[in-house]
């Protein structure tokens, strides 16, 4: 089974006689656009030349993510999945496009999106084949990490079919410590702990955090609302474990981003992408450049949800209250004062019966309790509700399976201040979430 795109950052640390270095990147969320969730394995280049997996596809989308304004919102990554290689190695033992779908090889396309101020990223697999049955990494750890450096390569996700979880342990680290040897800073993308997960094993977040600039904790998305959902839930109902996992540098990956597609309504699309926000989530597009329309296009390239996502002290957030299909996930953010954060909160409707619904509550009862207040605004309305004090009582009409999300932060004559970070030891910023009875 295929699971998604995972980075791997290798830090000062010792593991089983593996020494890895930090590489300096994904200090937010690794943005862009990855060819998976609706291109799939598509080589059928002779019947269907504008869709296959091919040179041309990945420059078509190249160009669109500059000229359609895409990068000016912050999506970097050029991403290539499974499905580009030849069957077999060259005669040196090492990875080679298919020749008739990529003629002029990885590193001149490589070049070609780096010359668009973009970044260029990869697939590859800890095991013998890839999830499509091309040549794995297992035996060319070395030669695969220096062929990726001399292809001018940004991102490398690691896969793992065909491999043991239990090797994992030792191999995805190897490998990431083989990359940093290469002196070229690449993020790296892991399928860790979710393989791991799938056979009944504990990963040891403690060392993925170590080794990963994010990693996938769930199944792989399909175009669904029910596969949104069921990654929704995951993440909720897993949150102890899964949150604190998260920060610069390292990063849970509920997977893709599927607005524009087929799957998702216009109100379902906004969902994820204010969820997706919220989370903390890397935000790889997987759509058709090409063919979106605008309002999907508007939901990705929103800069304000954008700048939730990116928030650079890099919390995740959390589901603070779920009741009678109602929810709402908050995640502190800057600007900072003492013990005080500003905040994202999202209110999702899980209902369906097919009318909006009313939520109503006071500031103070989602745990924003700072004295001076909170300067609220709707981040896909673009209303502006003005500074309120903790006791102001907010009420926001959601669509079913819809979403609304606010920002909320601290008034700004007491942002004049520099910003004093408790030490994370002694002060937790879910705290304040004290969201219990049913206020709804």
């Amino acid at each position: 089974m295929k699971y998604g795109a995972l980075f791997v950052a290798v830090f000062c640390t010792a593991l089983t006689g593996v020494v890895g270095l930090e590489n300096g990147v994904a200090r937010t969320p690794p943005m862009g656009w990855l060819s998976w969730e609706r291109f799939r394995c598509n080589t059928d280049c002779k019947n269907d030349p504008e869709n296959c997996i091919s040179d041309r596809l990945f420059r078509t989308m190249t160009d669109l993510v500059v000229s359609e304004g895409y990068a000016a919102a912050g999506y970097q990554y050029i991403n290539i999945d499974d499905c580009w290689l030849e069957k077999e190695r060259n005669f040196r033992g090492e990875l080679q496009p298919d020749r008739e779908r990529f003629p002029y090889g990885l590193r001149n396309l490589a070049d070609y999106v780096h010359a668009k101020g973009l970044k260029f990223g990869i697939y590859e697999d800890f095991g013998n084949y890839t999830c499509a049955g091309y040549p794995g990494i297992l035996g060319y750890l070395e030669t695969d990490a220096n062929t990726f450096a001399s292809w001018d390569v940004d991102y490398v996700k690691l896969d793992g079919c065909y491999s043991h979880p239990r090797d994992m342990d030792r191999g995805y680290p190897e490998f990431g410590y083989h990359l940093n040897r290469t002196g070229r800073a690449m993020v790296y993308s892991c399928s860790w702990p979710v393989y791991q997960i799938y056979a009944g094993m504990a990963p040891n977040f403690t060392s993925i955090i170590e080794h990963c600039n994010l990693w996938r904790n769930f199944d792989d998305i399909q175009d669904s609302w029910s596969s949104l959902e069921s990654i929704i839930d995951y993440y909720g109902n897993n949150q102890d474990v899964i949150v604190p996992n998260a920060g610069p540098g390292h990063w849970n990956d509920p997977d893709m981003l599927i607005i524009g597609n087929f799957g998702l309504s216009y109100e379902q699309c906004k969902t994820q992408m204010a969820l997706w926000a919220i989370l903390a989530a890397p935000l790889l597009m997987s759509v058709d450049l090409r063919t979106i329309r605008p309002e999907y296009k508007a939901i990705l390239q929103n800069k304000k949800i954008i700048a939730v996502d990116q928030d650079p002290l890099g919390f995740q957030g959390r589901r603070i209250y779920k009741h009678n299909g109602i929810e709402i996930w908050a995640r502190p953010i800057t600007p900072v004062q003492q013990n005080y954060f500003s905040y994202a909160v999202a209110f999702l409707n899980r209902r369906t019966d097919g009318t909006p619904s009313d939520v109503a509550v006071t500031l103070k009862e989602l745990g924003l309790v700072y004295p001076g207040g909170y300067v609220v605004e709707d981040l896909y309305e673009n209303v502006n509700y003005g500074l309120l004090t903790p006791s102001t009582k907010i009420k926001v009409k959601v669509n079913p399976s819809g979403v609304v999300i606010l920002r909320a932060d601290l008034q700004p004559s007491f942002q004049k201040y520099r910003p004093v970070f408790p030490p994370q030891s002694t002060y937790d910023p879910y705290q304040v979430f004290q969201v219990q009875r049913n206020y709804f």
